[in-house]
């Protein structure tokens, strides 16, 4: 199964479609509010604006599976990014990461390696996959690599055009 061909939900609950992102490159990223690394939403949503025009999306995916750090409802999770974060970039329903409910979508980002060859489950929240705009993937970055850490800056402007 294709990533577009995956069944997915908007923050709201209602169907969406990865398939709306086709020709795009796409930072897929596992999101939680009360987390460390949630300062991360400034650097993604700043990544969103300044690339969105060059065929750049950033999809978050909310997941309460690391010390349940993202316990809200829907209605919390988008009101705590916009107030907070100031987030534009499309949220999408709470899923499971890891584990006997994972979502099919990262049932098959989990496959894909980091720079270090790491693969299997994700780690924290945080843990980004970059994907092509004919849908491959073709990064895995660490909770730990920051929207604005050189190498995922690079990583993403080279599935840009020019």
């Amino acid at each position: 199964m294709a990533i577009y061909d995956v069944k997915v939900n908007q923050l709201d609950g209602t169907p969406a479609s990865l398939g709306d992102y086709k020709g795009k490159a796409v930072l897929i990223v596992n999101v939680a509010s009360h987390c460390g690394l949630t300062p991360q939403y400034e650097g993604l949503e700043k990544l969103h604006e300044t690339l969105g025009a060059r065929g750049f999306e950033v999809l978050g995916f909310p997941c309460n599976q690391f010390l349940e750090q993202e316990p809200g409802t829907a209605e919390e999770i988008q009101e705590f990014c916009t107030t907070n974060y100031g987030v534009e970039f499309p949220l999408f329903e709470k899923i499971e990461v890891n584990g006997e409910h994972q979502h099919p979508l990262y049932a098959q980002l989990n496959a894909v390696p980091d720079s270090e060859g790491y693969t299997g489950d994700i780690r924290w929240n945080f843990e980004k996959f970059l994907v092509s705009p004919g849908g491959d993937v073709v990064g895995r970055f660490n909770p730990t690599v920051t929207p604005e850490d050189p190498a995922l800056v690079s990583a993403i402007e080279a599935q840009l055009p020019s």
